[in-house]
């Protein structure tokens, strides 16, 4: 199912390659990258259709911008790299603004602030989300992301094991192939909420590292696209105002995603 739903990206990712790279003459057309594996950010269903937290609010801030959008799923790996080849014109799939990531693009401000946490499962008997507490123990995560470089920084006494998607570490860890995994806070909450996560529980938020974890979630733009950024950046102000943003937050958290 995942290899067919990934050649059907792929496949829209081609013929949407033409009109890529186009939105800042036009004005009015622009294609987004998403990952399409990362719930409740983002996620793509067997018929493809996308829906998510970062879904919503793409097309919230399409709509205020009054563009019409378009989207392409694009495995995580390969997302900075694809938006630089102009596959798409903006990634909107909850990527951190990172030091790091600047050197290749350029960020909007941010719609999201959220902590990495750690979760285990239910009969663990890891019992603080401490590097201490996770010495010797086998750690998740998603390779590429701000969780596997916190996880390499703070946990180094611990054996990382790294996955392309976060759907393969949540596999392994329920089923007892690892000790504990660690992600957004958010994506792990939701994931124990499910039936896939009733074997595991959550221990614990850990302390945001600003270098490595970022400014929160942005937007991502080529470098240079300074009039796209800017139109991101006044649409998510505007969505923020109107109450669109606060709309968008309720259909899938309890609390403000926003963060402080």
């Amino acid at each position: 199912m995942r290899i067919s739903k990934r050649l059907a990206a792929a496949a829209s990712a081609v013929m949407l390659m033409a009109t890529a790279g186009t939105a800042l003459a036009e004005g009015e057309k622009i294609v987004i990258g998403t990952e399409g594996a990362y719930p409740p950010f983002n996620a793509l269903a067997a018929d493809g259709t996308l829906s998510g937290f970062d879904i919503d609010i793409a097309k919230a801030l399409c709509e205020e911008m009054k563009a019409e959008c378009t989207f392409v799923t694009q495995d995580w790996d390969g997302i900075i790299p694809a938006l630089i080849a102009k596959k798409f014109d903006a990634i909107v799939a909850s990527m951190s603004i990172t030091a790091e990531r600047k050197e290749q693009v350029d960020f909007t401000h941010k719609y999201y602030n959220t902590p990495p946490a750690i979760a285990v499962p239910k009969d663990s008997d890891i019992t603080e989300a401490t590097a201490a507490a996770l010495a010797g123990k086998t750690l998740g995560a998603q390779s590429s992301t701000t969780h596997s470089n916190y996880a390499e920084a703070h946990m180094k006494d611990s054996d990382l094991k790294l996955y392309p998607t976060a759907d393969e570490y949540k596999l392994d860890v329920a089923n007892g192939r690892i000790d504990a995994v660690i992600d957004d806070v958010v994506v792990l909450s939701e994931w124990l909420k499910s039936d896939d996560g009733a074997c595991c529980k959550l221990l614990g938020t850990l302390p945001i590292d600003p270098v490595i974890n970022g400014e929160g979630a942005g937007i991502a733009i080529r470098k240079g696209e300074d009039a796209l950024r800017e139109k991101f950046n006044a649409a998510i102000d505007a969505i923020r105002a109107n109450g669109k943003y606060k709309e968008i937050n309720e259909k899938y958290f309890a609390f403000d995603v926003y963060g402080g």
